[in-house]
Order: structure tokens, then sequence, then C-alpha cells
């Protein structure tokens, strides 16, 4: 007779790769928290005594008029927030790289009818000449308008946007009536890395209404949508609800959200996740460096938690062997390496014990 599946967990919990903050499980804390918030009943659809605490917070943080609304996933809300800053027939500025235009399968122009206009840019970031290259044909009624701007933050290439960076962004793109939306998938990392409250790149910097992410460091499929702007944006709880993006019990949406403010938990698990990835690139700089690990090279800077690297041919099959990742660039042969909130000095070390023993096989 087979253990009941209670006793025993189907996965090895020591096991853990390179491929994506995704994979990592739910924090220790995160869970008390949902623990806390379980237990009687509280009323549904935001309601709830953890939704208002959450309003407060974030206010806290990303300025007094701060309206956030819990959702599901990133991509739901990155497709509410674009969705509340533009009429049917606006298009959003991006880079060729952005996760909206690479990675959600067409969901932001399929669900909202909205236009997508990408540029490319070397290291994952815009600034405002290369919003101009799209930001035009205003009037035209042959072009979709450029009436918002979209930028991640930590970008899709592991890059940061400075707080004077995203002001510059936003002086742009509020000149010329356009709205600037912030995809915050990694935005406790980003805030670890510079050392700032997310205010300085936020609210302070111009940003009208951001996605505010939570899965990638250590959530239950939680990311929420912070107004700004509540001028820019709106009709957020019908755009909320007529996404599918309308949690019931919000209020273990919310009390997760919280568990990060909470004694720092959010900046301590990201800022983690960053010196893992520090010392993944440490480990192999000398190598690349001296040639002891020939063909091998960073693509892009180790600004967050993410390491991009080119790997000769041959290499990256072998590797992936014995730890998972995921090709990024396979032309260039580029890779990335994701680190997590639980990623341990000691998965680092051999990682980076297995790049060396497969560059002298």
């Amino acid at each position: 007779m087979s253990a009941p599946l209670h006793d025993a967990p189907l996965h090895d919990p020591g096991w853990r790769g390179f491929a994506s903050d995704n994979y990592a499980g739910v924090h220790p804390e995160v869970l008390e928290a949902l623990a806390r918030a379980n237990g009687g009943h509280q009323v549904s659809y935001g309601e709830d005594a953890y939704t208002a605490r959450l309003q407060e917070v974030v206010r806290e943080h990303l300025g007094g008029r701060a309206e956030t609304f819990p959702v599901f996933n990133g991509t739901g809300g990155n497709v509410v927030a674009l969705t509340s800053v533009l009429p049917r027939w606006g298009a959003v500025v991006c880079t060729a790289n952005a996760h909206i235009h690479t990675d959600e399968a067409g969901a932001p122009e399929r669900m909202t009818g909205l236009k997508l206009l990408p540029v490319a840019s070397p290291d994952g970031r815009l600034t405002p000449s290369l919003v101009d290259q799209e930001a035009w044909g205003w009037g035209d009624e042959h072009r979709a308008q450029p009436l918002a701007v979209s930028i991640t933050q930590s970008t899709e290439l592991g890059t940061l946007y400075t707080p004077d960076e995203v002001a510059a962004l936003a002086e742009h793109a509020h000149a010329r009536g356009m709205a600037l939306h912030l995809d915050g998938a990694r935005i406790w990392n980003a805030a670890a890395a510079l050392g700032v409250d997310f205010r300085a790149f936020t609210a302070d910097a111009g940003v009208d209404v951001l996605t505010f992410g939570g899965t990638k460091n250590g959530l239950l499929g939680v990311e929420a949508v912070v107004v700004l702007d509540p001028d820019r944006a709106t009709g957020l709880p019908y755009l909320r609800k007529l996404t599918m993006q309308l949690t019931s019990k919000m209020r273990f949406a919310s009390a997760q959200l919280l568990a990060l403010f909470d004694d720092d938990l959010g900046m301590r698990s990201a800022a983690h996740a960053n010196e893992m990835a520090a010392r993944l690139r440490a480990g192999l700089e000398p190598g690349v460096a001296d040639g002891s690990l020939p063909g091998v090279s960073f693509a892009y800077p180790t600004q967050a938690n993410a390491v991009f690297v080119a790997l000769p041919p041959g290499v990256t099959d072998r590797m992936r062997e014995r730890v998972r990742f995921y090709d990024w660039d396979t032309p260039r042969g580029v890779v990335r390496w994701m680190c997590s909130w639980d990623t341990t000095e000691a998965d680092v070390d051999a990682f980076v014990a297995v790049v060396h023993e497969e560059l002298a096989r």
C-alpha cells in the first residue's frame, strides 16, 4: 500500500536549480502569515481586515495616494494596469525584451486590444531617445496612438533603472501625454540593490501605475496592481474583475503581501538572492579574465539576482543534464542563471564547480 500523500512530499525538497526564482517555494514566514490569517470568516473580495491594512502599508511605502489591488499573477497584473491607463486605441512603448512583449503570449494585446510598440535596447532599459523611436504619430488615424510607456524594474536582463532615470522617463512621457507603467515583477530585488525605498523610483519619480511583484520573492501566486496617480489610471475595480484577476478570499493574498513588509522580509529575501547572484558571478570572473574558462563571457551586468553568460557550443547541453536553467539568446549561446530567496552559498559554489568541470572537458 502506498503511503498517504500527506506523509511524504512528491519531490525532493533539497533540490534547487538556477532556472527561475519562480521555482522556489513559499517562504516559511509567509506560510506563518497565512496560518495567522486563517480561521473564522472574513468578508470576501477585499472587504477584509488584511486588505484594509495592506492599503495602509503600501501608502506608507509608495505614497499617500496609492491604491492597491491584489491579483493572481504578473501577466494579469500587467494587463489590468496597462488597460487602466489606455483607451481602446492606445499603444505602449516598451523594450523588445519586455516581458509583456516576449513572455506573455500576446495577453496584453489579445485581452485588451492595445498595441505594443517594442524598441531594441542593448541593456534592457528604455531612455527618452529610445521612447521617441516609437512615440510619434499622434492624430494619425492609421497608427495606434502611443499613450503609455512601460519599463521593468529590475529589467529582463537583470539591469536597473536609477530613480533619476525613471524620473527622466516619466517627465518625457508626461510631456507627450503618455502614462508611465512599471512592471515590478522583481521590484524587491531592485529596491534591495539600489538601497532605496520603493517610493524613490516609483511615486517620487513619476510612475503612474505599477505591477508590484511577490511570487518571485517567496509568495504563493500573488502580485498587486498599485495605482500611484488615480487621475491617470481608472476603472481598476471593474478591470480586475473582467480580466479574471479578482480573488474571492483576498485576505490570503493580502496577508502574503503584508508579510513581505513585516520585519523587512521582502528586502531581506531579495537582498539574499542578489548576493547569491553576485557570488555566482564572482566565482566565474577570475576564470573569464585569465582564460581558464575558455569561451565563457558575461552578456550583461549583474545588478540584481540574474547572471547572463555566453557559453561555448555543447557545454550548455552537458551542464543542463546536471543543473536546470534556461537558454536566453540561443544564437549567441547566452543562458540565464537566476538566484532565489532560498539559494544557498553551497548551491552557488557547487554550481560554479560544475561550470569549471564542464569547461575542463
